[in-house]
């Protein structure tokens, strides 16, 4: 079971920094790929940090690459998406996913998971 339990509810200005947990159950972080991603209005879905199995290699995609970083604490379960400087283009919907994997590196792409968070709105105003 993947719970995304982070409920942000209004608007968040744009600059303030935010933490989104996903608890997990069920899950051994050491063999499992996590990664962040969210959906836009109208827009698939766009990765935006994936960590490998054990946390030994982490990918940030250009558009959060130096104001995300994703984390994981493994005696709580639970991932984190820490998110600063917020941006009206941050606006959507965030989801936490988990894979299975032997690979040393994280899959990319949103089909390559199949453990899901039900997602959050985030909305930031300018």
């Amino acid at each position: 079971e993947v719970e995304l339990v982070a409920s942000v509810r209004g608007l968040l200005p744009a600059g303030l920094s935010l933490r989104l947990p996903c608890a997990t159950a069920g899950f051994v972080f050491d063999v499992y790929a996590i990664a962040w991603f969210r959906q836009a209005p109208g827009n698939e879905f766009d990765v935006l940090s994936c960590m490998s199995r054990g946390a030994h290699n982490t990918y940030y995609s250009n558009s959060v690459k130096g104001r995300f970083t994703i984390s994981s604490d493994n005696a709580k379960k639970t991932v984190y998406l820490e998110m600063n400087n917020l941006k009206p283009g941050d606006t959507a919907v965030y989801y936490c996913a988990l894979e299975p994997t032997l690979t040393p590196t994280a899959p990319q792409e949103d089909y390559d998971y199949t453990y899901w968070g039900q997602g959050t709105q985030v909305t930031v105003s300018s």
